[in-house]
């Protein structure tokens, strides 16, 4: 595990780089993981195996997650900070331009950075996405108070009480994601990003990156938001993975990668560097 420094907040954001099988001079392709998660879900998965036959892949772990720093002050994850310390990671990586996968807080992450600066991206790969303002969203997408639960009863109480709200437990391997995170740092991320503004349309009318956004057929708190992006971005394509809700999208490996690749091979010509 290397460590890149935001120049902006000092912030250390932990991230690996898992070399390709097919050698030196392969495509470079990073790997944005989900609010209360961390990199390890692409190995735990099954993203890692496939998609390193063809990419080199840099898997960081997004502030106030896994083995990053986690500041417990709220403003601390302005998505400004946040686009920082990714071009941090890319340059502490070697890398100029990259293909970039992101899921619902990865998304958005990803929407932003190709609004800021498009030319770091090959290709965006969107999956259970958002670009509108996010009041409520933690609410909606865990259970109602999940930050307050978070902040006073840790990961542990709100592991509980989100397998309550779901009326089944929550898969192991994110549980164990949650549980390599802070509660006190996830409380203050959820907080920021209920402030969070949208992301203006206009702005996105204008990317020209080829885009890709998929998003699980049950997912109802993203599924209205993802085929919004995929007519707003201009030439962007939509896939919709049957069965599946945005809790559990993200762990059907063999669904989603089955649209991801594609798309990707569709640009390897975009894909030196």
């Amino acid at each position: 595990m290397s460590h890149a420094i935001n120049p902006v907040d000092g912030t250390r954001i932990a991230f690996s780089v898992i070399d390709s099988d097919a050698g030196a001079g392969s495509p470079s392709l990073l790997l944005a993981h989900g609010s209360a998660l961390s990199s390890a879900i692409w190995r735990g998965f099954g993203y890692v195996r496939p998609l390193r036959e063809r990419y080199r892949l840099i898997l960081p772990d997004l502030r106030g997650h896994g083995r990053s720093d986690k500041p417990d002050v709220p403003d601390a994850y302005a998505m400004d900070l946040i686009l920082d310390d990714v071009l941090a990671v890319l340059d502490a990586a070697g890398t100029d331009r990259v293909h970039y996968l992101g899921y619902s807080f990865g998304a958005r992450v990803g929407l932003s950075l190709a609004v800021r600066d498009a030319g770091r991206l090959r290709t965006l790969t969107v999956g259970g996405g958002s670009a509108r303002a996010q009041t409520g969203t933690f609410d909606r997408l865990f259970f109602p108070g999940c930050a307050d639960v978070l902040g006073h009863y840790g990961v542990d109480g709100f592991l509980e009480a989100w397998a309550e709200h779901l009326g089944s437990p929550v898969d192991a391997a994110t549980q164990a994601a949650f549980r390599a995170n802070d509660a006190a740092a996830l409380a203050a991320y959820m907080r920021r990003s209920d402030r969070e503004p949208g992301i203006d349309d206009a702005a996105l009318a204008a990317l020209d990156v080829p885009t890709l956004a998929f998003v699980g057929s049950e997912d109802g708190e993203r599924i209205d938001d993802t085929r919004e992006l995929s007519r707003t971005i201009p030439g962007a394509l939509l896939a919709v993975i049957r069965g599946y809700d945005h809790a559990t999208t993200i762990a059907a490996a063999p669904e989603v990668l089955s649209v991801i690749e594609p798309f990707l091979a569709a640009h390897a010509g975009e894909s030196s560097g």
